[in-house]
């Protein structure tokens, strides 16, 4: 009994040794397909992203190719133009000579008397026509140089006029512009840079001038016949921006540079009315307002008094006619 025990237990020994053994086989069997598969796949998605990329470059170069066709069809057929070109001169010229059968003779009896003579070839009359042909390709030749000077010459002096008429139209009109400024000087007179020159031109009697000094404020200053305020004193660029009040409108004038004329319109002036800034400090302004001196209903009064009556004058045909008594003062 103990040795059929025995027995059976060595055969279950084994026999879980050999399943042991069958179980390890197999779950190396197992993860070397694994392997397998996965290098294959690898192996698949590289060849892919391969295939793609030389799919792309074969597309490229199609078409870098198709470019250098077009280019190239089209280098060809400007070559073949040119060819034309050059062979329609020579194909005229050929055939404005005469033929060699014309040149052998003119006599039709004669060739129907012999017509092993007319058969014959004349190399003479066939290696004349060749220098014929290059006397006249060096005739066109120069023909073509002297138009295209011909036409050089007439660009260059259509140029040399444009430039002349473009010269002289900007001296016409700095030489206008000078004109309309000394006008405007004289009319409405010239810009005071100083206290001095400021005075000098009260001297003259014929305009007011008021002088003002501007701090920075959103509050209005009344300045002479205008009403001012100083919103911005730009001392870097000397520049400034003001707000006036004309007319019971307000106005704004920005960026007004140093002694730059502001000329205001008002009802009341028969001149314009000049605002000039001619110091700028920070936050500060110092300048000038230059108005008419007389008002239009001034003018017209002074303009009355000044004329004579016509009753007074003495008749144009009177032979002992004299000359109308002066007002008395």
């Amino acid at each position: 009994m103990d040795e059929n025990q025995e027995s059976n237990h060595n055969n279950g020994n084994g026999w879980a040794a050999m399943r042991a053994d069958a179980n390890r086989w197999l779950v190396i069997a197992v993860v070397a397909l694994l392997g397998i598969t996965v290098v294959t796949f690898v192996y698949g998605f590289h060849q892919q992203s391969m295939v793609r990329q030389l799919t792309a470059q074969t597309a490229t170069a199609n078409a870098a190719m198709n470019q250098m066709q077009g280019q190239l069809n089209a280098v060809t057929t400007k070559l073949n133009d040119l060819s034309e070109a050059k062979s329609s001169p020579q194909a005229t010229t050929e055939s404005t000579q005469p033929s060699g059968a014309v040149a052998s003779g003119p006599d039709e009896n004669i060739s129907a008397k012999a017509p092993e003579a007319a058969s014959t070839p004349t190399p003479v009359t066939s290696a004349k026509p060749a220098p014929a042909k290059k006397h006249i390709a060096k005739r066109r030749a120069p023909a073509v140089d002297k138009k295209y000077e011909q036409l050089q010459s007439q660009l260059s002096e259509q140029q040399k006029q444009l430039k002349e008429t473009q010269d002289e139209v900007a001296k016409n009109r700095s030489d206008l512009e000078g004109t309309i400024n000394s006008t405007r000087d004289d009319l409405n007179g010239s810009i005071a840079k100083t206290h001095e020159e400021l005075v000098a031109l009260e001297k003259r009697g014929e305009r007011s001038y008021f002088e003002f000094d501007l701090s920075k404020s959103k509050q209005f200053q009344r300045v002479g016949p205008l009403t001012l305020s100083l919103r911005k004193a730009d001392t870097k660029h000397k520049s400034y921006d003001v707000a006036m009040i004309v007319d019971d409108n307000e106005l704004q004038k920005k960026k007004v540079n140093l002694y730059e004329p502001i000329w205001i319109h008002t009802e009341t002036d028969s001149q314009p009315v000049q605002i000039i800034v001619n110091r700028i400090d920070k936050d500060t302004v110092h300048g000038y307002i230059s108005a008419p001196k007389y008002k239009p209903s001034e003018l017209t009064a002074i303009g009355s008094a000044n004329v004579t009556p016509v009753s007074t004058k003495s008749p144009a045909n009177a032979p002992n006619s004299q000359q109308p008594q002066q007002p008395q003062q």
